[in-house]
């Protein structure tokens, strides 16, 4: 369930609304710090994970920048945090370019010829270049995050570079950085896997004197409990050392793993109960779980609205004081099926067991929402985001932001 720091009051954050744990928060970054501190490697925020940037004030205390997946990105890195500034994209828009060269220190090209294309740019404003190389091999578990599969569009293969390299000798010509990124929700042992693939299939490029840096990517999961830090450490100096290149890593669920909440409200309950069976199990159950009895509830918050990953992972989110069907049965006998306020038949959260029937407005605390529920959130059905709260010693539970129908209204017209 991840850390929960009990003086909060959620009885009084108003739903649904996300809040942030400032003090968790800052445990994942003194984790990443102490990281960076040991092995002097430079770790980024990747803000297409977390870019709540009224916290950047913590975040810039302890991390070396922020990476960007885009030109908004980048420009709200650098406008909100400073430090370093890097950016990758599949490919660059040439409207957009001139601006992206001026905000970034670092810009990633994931082709050759995306970097032959603009490297005059790039170099005349003064930006360091790096190319993104797909070594082939990952062990993602679920495929749509897989940048390594059949087919992929990201990243540059060997074969891909040495037919550049055939065609033209001075392809890489100023490149000064390699990045990859093959990992998600990872542990260190699985980086110490990728780089041997990574040496065995572009070692030769790591030599050269002209590489500066190498970029290991996301998908660390440095803030885990159970991760392996040391291993990482070992990792981190061994490629420092070996190349003579500076590391740099770029999470985004680390930063704010376990660190937020979304609360939501019981707003109605189905009457009648229904058997589940494994026909009817939810997209993230167990397979073992069915046989139970279970009833309908709706929330206001909603899987494909306010936790898209919830539906295209899949995963189960915990919820303070639940358990899984079936797990200490005696004690937690009511079960529910959460599903949101949408006509999205398929919007549903998953399977939970309490040990009290709940009513209509009782409130409910979903944990670890803080990293990609709030980037990716959406207004299907019209239906209102979240308000954003933050909690510090200092003032407590806090407002930051509150949605209104004239952000719905604005998105398409």
């Amino acid at each position: 369930m991840g850390r929960v720091m009990e003086d909060i009051n959620f009885s009084k954050i108003p739903t649904p609304a996300y809040i942030v744990d400032e003090r968790l928060l800052e445990q994942n970054l003194k984790c990443l710090n102490m990281v960076m501190k040991k092995t002097g490697c430079k770790i980024l925020l990747a803000q297409k994970g977390f870019s709540m940037f009224s916290l950047y004030l913590i975040i810039k205390q302890y991390l070396s920048g922020t990476t960007a997946s885009s030109l908004y990105e980048a420009r709200l890195g650098r406008e909100e945090m400073g430090g370093e500034t890097h950016i990758f994209s599949p490919a660059y828009k040439e409207e957009e370019f001139a601006e992206i060269a001026e905000i970034c220190d670092h810009i990633v090209f994931n082709t050759v010829r995306q970097y032959q294309k603009f490297k005059e740019q790039a170099k005349a404003a003064g930006c360091g270049c790096g190319l993104r190389v797909n070594p082939e091999y990952a062990e993602v578990e679920h495929e749509i995050y897989n940048p390594c599969c059949a087919g992929s569009r990201l990243g540059t293969t060997a074969a891909m570079l040495e037919q550049a390299l055939a065609q033209d000798m001075a392809a890489l010509d100023g490149i000064e950085g390699l990045h990859f990124h093959v990992m998600c929700e990872q542990n260190a042992d699985t980086l110490e896997r990728v780089l041997m693939h990574v040496e065995e299939k572009f070692g030769w490029l790591l030599a050269l004197p002209e590489i500066k840096w190498v970029n290991f990517g996301g998908g660390h999961h440095i803030t885990r409990s159970n991760y392996n830090i040391e291993l990482l450490i070992k990792c981190i100096n061994y490629i420092q050392d070996r190349y003579q290149v500076q590391v740099y890593l770029e999470p985004g669920e680390a930063v704010a793993l376990n660190a937020g909440y979304l609360v939501a409200q019981v707003m109605d309950i189905h009457e009648q109960a229904f058997e589940v069976t494994k026909e009817m199990l939810p997209h993230n159950a167990d397979s073992e779980e069915a046989g139970y009895m279970a009833r309908a509830a709706i929330l206001d918050a909603s899987a494909a609205c306010h936790m898209p990953d919830v539906l295209e992972m899949p995963y189960r989110p915990e919820i303070i004081g639940a358990r899984r069907p079936g797990e200490l049965q005696k004690r937690y006998p009511y079960i529910y099926r959460f599903g949101g306020n949408t006509c999205l038949a398929g919007d549903i959260i998953g399977d939970y067991a309490f040990d009290h029937e709940l009513i209509p407005g009782e409130k409910l605390v979903f944990c670890d929402m803080a990293h990609y529920s709030m980037v990716k959130n959406n207004t299907f059905n019209g239906i209102a985001l979240p308000q954003i709260w933050a909690y510090n010693e200092k003032k407590g539970a806090y407002p930051v932001k509150t949605f209104t129908y004239k952000d719905f209204k604005s998105r398409l017209s």
